[in-house]
């Protein structure tokens, strides 16, 4: 009796052979070549099943062998990259077959933060440690775990993974969305920096993009060989839905194979890699045509598909949408059900306050706007800086600052000042590499990160360790930043100064935020009477030799209410300063 069909899809290694699936509806005939039958294209040819899938069994073929599928069709013979390798010699050359269950993780059993304590370092792998020629790998990344550790974050963001087209990129072309880029090292290298950044205490996420595919070095346009006006064929829309504004390609929701060909690639960073939550690229382009006026229900449909499964089954992991339009359906669960959104509004709301040069143009009540904010907080993902937000035209908080001189005194004092009103700002707070050594010019995939900067702003990067610290609450001393809880204590546009509050149920914590270039005295609004200490001062001069250490004092709050809170207390503040306080043990 022959032995059952095995499930799955692409190549399935079993004892002593592998299985191959491939969906190609409109073939002839499918056959398997590799360097485990010589190449030939006619000894291991495929039975056609139910649906237009393609399987057979072929002895001898194991993993770290090549191969590719030689398809049949109208009599064309076409040499297709396996839609689901794991693995690939690169983006123009062959499948690898792949065994993923064959890693050893070494017991992991990393718990993935509560959402509320995260603060994620967004980085890419090419540009984060790399030598100038030559693109950077998650084995040189992974040797600066110990440096992320102690900086505090507890996860790492990272820009897209998949296979793509050449050794330079920012990732959001996949050529092979089930594929590890190569040059990053492949499957096993992606999963040894997910362990050992678990071992050090960090969450991984990554970037996925199913709004297109490509467009080059695709090797599912036209796969099967079908096309309708001059379109991609059975993996893409056929009509005008196709296009976005990376190229005509487009997935079709709306066609079952191809939804869960999105839900499984979703679905096996999370399961395969141990991904603890992943960042979806512009989902604007998956829920409408254009970005603006025409949806797409489908596109609806197969976010909402695979974050309430991901959701249901895996509380824990994190789901991100990077839409930009502040749409509350996007993190509803009668919408597309993530957990939060990255929050276009407060970036550039915060970027336009610290970059304008003249004070008098500072909107103290837009930046109100942006921080006591309506609903849920850990909805939203807030930031200075994303890879977004430093490229394409657009420059580093500091140098935007201060083109002349990104290390000046403006510069250092209104770049950390963004740094730190969204390190206390309710939301998830993001950083973008290099953001805590004061990078300059602009992000590109090719510019490796000046580390001898981490070392020359050794300083900067503490004031951001701190900073990190108190938002953690490692110190035990400000659980309110991880609470849900935000009041506005003082407002005064034309002191430009500013104080919220953030708390837990019973624990706060108070912000105060001097935007101007001369030091401050202000009368806040305060929960409580007594001793208040001061946590953190970023003027602090231990920041940086250029800071004023202007000095702010712990302050005894009156039992006399102000701004719709009990009691009262007044401080001084330094200029461009951010100060945390909370009430004294």
């Amino acid at each position: 009796m022959s032995q059952p069909r095995v499930t799955g899809m692409g190549s399935i290694p079993l004892e002593g052979r592998t299985a191959f699936r491939v969906w190609a509806p409109n073939a002839e005939r499918v056959a398997v070549t590799g360097g485990f039958n010589a190449w030939s294209t006619d000894r291991d040819v495929l039975e056609r099943e139910d649906g237009g899938h393609w399987y057979g069994e072929v002895e001898g073929a194991r993993p770290g062998d090549e191969y590719k599928y030689v398809i049949t069709t109208n009599g064309e013979q076409l040499h297709r990259i396996d839609p689901r390798a794991r693995a690939v010699t690169n983006s123009v050359g062959n499948g690898i077959i792949y065994d993923p269950n064959a890693f050893d993780w070494e017991g992991d059993s990393f718990t993935t933060p509560n959402h509320n304590e995260l603060v994620i370092y967004e980085t890419h792998i090419g540009s984060f440690v790399a030598e100038e020629g030559e693109p950077g790998d998650l084995a040189t990344m992974a040797s600066r775990l110990g440096y992320l550790k102690s900086l505090g974050i507890n996860a790492i963001e990272l820009m897209p993974v998949a296979e793509f087209a050449g050794d330079y990129s920012w990732g959001y072309n996949p050529a092979h969305p089930f594929t590890v880029e190569s040059s990053y090292g492949g499957p096993d290298h992606l999963k040894k920096f997910v362990r050992e950044a678990h071992k050090q205490g960090i969450a991984v996420i990554v970037d996925v993009v199913l709004n297109h595919f490509g467009p080059s070095d695709l090797s599912l346009w036209r796969f099967d060989g079908y096309s309708e006006n001059g379109k991609g064929g059975i993996y893409f829309y056929q009509d005008h839905r196709s296009q976005t504004p990376w190229g005509d390609t487009r997935p079709d929701y709306g066609r079952e194979e191809v939804r869960q060909y999105c839900r499984d690639n979703a679905r096996m960073w999370i399961e395969e890699y141990h991904m603890d939550g992943l960042r979806f690229d512009a989902t604007l382009y998956i829920r409408t045509v254009s970005g603006i006026g025409t949806e797409i229900p489908e596109g609806w449909a197969l976010m909402r598909d695979i974050n309430t499964a991901i959701r249901s089954e895996l509380p824990s992991r994190i789901l991100i949408a990077e839409d930009l339009q502040n749409d509350p359906t996007l993190t509803s669960t009668e919408g597309a059900a993530f957990n939060a959104q990255w929050d276009a509004g407060f970036v550039h709301t915060l970027r336009a306050l610290v970059t304008t040069p003249d004070d008098a143009a500072r909107s103290m009540q837009a930046l109100a706007g942006i921080i006591v904010a309506q609903g849920d907080p850990w909805d939203r993902v807030i930031y200075s800086e994303s890879h977004d937000e430093v490229a394409n035209g657009k420059l580093r908080v500091p140098q935007e600052i201060d083109g002349a001189n990104p290390s000046a005194w403006p510069a250092q004092k209104r770049a950390t000042l963004a740094t730190a009103i969204a390190l206390t700002s309710p939301g998830i707070p993001m950083l973008f590499q290099g953001q805590e050594f004061l990078e300059d010019e602009w992000f590109r995939d090719s510019v490796p990160l000046d580390w001898e900067r981490a070392e020359a702003f050794r300083d900067i990067v503490r004031l951001v360790r701190d900073l990190v610290v108190l938002r953690r609450n490692l110190t035990g001393t400000t659980a309110g930043l991880t609470g849900p809880h935000t009041a506005l204590a003082h407002l005064d546009d034309a002191g430009k100064t500013i104080a919220w509050l953030r708390s837990t149920d019973s624990e706060p914590v108070a912000v105060v935020v001097n935007a101007s270039t001369d030091a401050r005295d202000l009368t806040i609004g305060l929960p409580r009477p007594g001793r208040w200490a001061v946590r953190f001062n970023s003027d602090a001069s231990t920041y940086s030799a250029l800071f004023g250490g202007h000095t702010t004092l712990d302050v005894d709050a009156a039992n006399t209410p102000l701004n719709g809170q009990p009691a009262r207390a007044s401080i001084s503040v330094g200029p461009y300063t951010l100060v945390v306080l909370s009430p004294a043990r």
